[in-house]
């Protein structure tokens, strides 16, 4: 490749996240003792939203604590380097932190495994730029949806 040419694969960022996922999969492979590896899950998530960027962080603190409380039964883990709660090791809701990928605008996500159906089309992902109680609010209803 000239210099004048450009790459149009992965950025850096995508393959930061690629490299943080397989490190996860190693991580998993090797297996641990039920409450012991919940536990190192839920600071593995703490500390990845403790690495964010303030406006970042808010919002997944607030998630953290949404999920926690509206769905308890969903495990956290990191996934992509990035906070997620999944049910049987299946991946339902996740926060894209905007600093991470440098975007404009967090996302909440839900994956498949979310029962967020609603007819033929429903959002699965959601902007998220500041936490306040109706966004909270909104959350709280999703998460819970999501979780059945």
């Amino acid at each position: 490749m000239t210099k004048t040419q450009s790459y149009e694969g992965f950025t850096e960022e995508e393959r930061d996240a690629m490299k943080e996922r397989a490190a996860e999969l190693k991580k998993s492979s090797r297996g641990g003792a039920g409450a012991k590896k919940a536990a190192a899950d839920d600071q593995d998530v703490l500390d990845k939203i403790a690495e964010m960027p303030e406006a970042d962080r808010v919002i997944a603190e607030k998630l953290y604590a949404i999920v926690r409380d509206t769905a308890p039964d969903l495990a956290p883990k990191t996934w992509y380097g990035m906070p997620a709660w999944a049910r049987d090791g299946k991946v339902v809701v996740f926060f894209k932190p905007a600093a991470k990928f440098k975007v404009r605008y967090a996302e909440v996500g839900f994956n498949e495994w979310a029962q967020l159906d609603d007819g033929e089309m429903w959002p699965t992902a959601f902007a998220v730029i500041a936490m306040n109680p109706t966004i909270e609010k909104t959350l709280t209803g999703l998460v819970e949806k999501a979780a059945g």
